[in-house]
């Protein structure tokens, strides 16, 4: 929020709310209304967020004019409205919990672990070759374990499969 309230220092109000994953904990949540009358920004800016079952995001409202012209019923109706149309105009990235993870094959399977990552949606971080070929991927944790209990796919043998970190994976 500096940096916000240093970008636009000529503005009344910086208002902001977000939603994170807290891990076991659920979600976090966070808002302020950054002088505005109680509730009539941050609050309504979390409900949309949350209505919209969005988290691991932060939305920031930025308003030169400030005074009692809109009352509160019309702060709120404004600071939703901002909310939705920002929202609109993001592109939202689904996430699911998983892992980095790196598989080791032999060079003959490569093809068929390729194809198989990608019919699957699952991201290639990189490809390392030696005497066998490891492969570091993002996988979500549902696929990760059929791929730890499954070392035979018919068209490729996993040789070792490794999770390296617990981390949020795009699906």
């Amino acid at each position: 929020m500096k940096y916000i309230k240093k970008k636009y220092n000529d503005a009344r109000h910086n208002c902001f709310a977000y939603a994170i994953e807290a891990g076991n904990d659920g979600i976090a949540v966070k808002y302020n209304d950054d002088g505005e009358p109680s509730g009539t920004a941050g609050a309504p800016m979390l409900k949309t967020i949350l209505e919209k079952g969005l988290s691991n995001m932060l939305v920031v409202v930025t308003r030169y004019f400030g005074g009692i012209l809109l009352g509160t019923g019309g702060l709120v109706r404004a600071y939703t409205e901002a909310t939705e149309q920002a929202l609109k105009n993001t592109e939202i990235i689904e996430k699911a919990k998983g892992y980095q993870a790196k598989i080791q094959i032999e060079y003959n399977s490569l093809e068929a672990l390729k194809y198989y990552l990608n019919k699957n949606n699952i991201n290639i971080i990189n490809i390392e070759y030696s005497d066998i070929i490891e492969v570091e991927i993002e996988i979500t944790k549902e696929l990760s374990e059929k791929m730890s209990n499954n070392y035979n796919f018919g068209n490729f043998q996993i040789i070792n499969y490794k999770k390296i970190k617990e981390k949020f994976v795009e699906i």
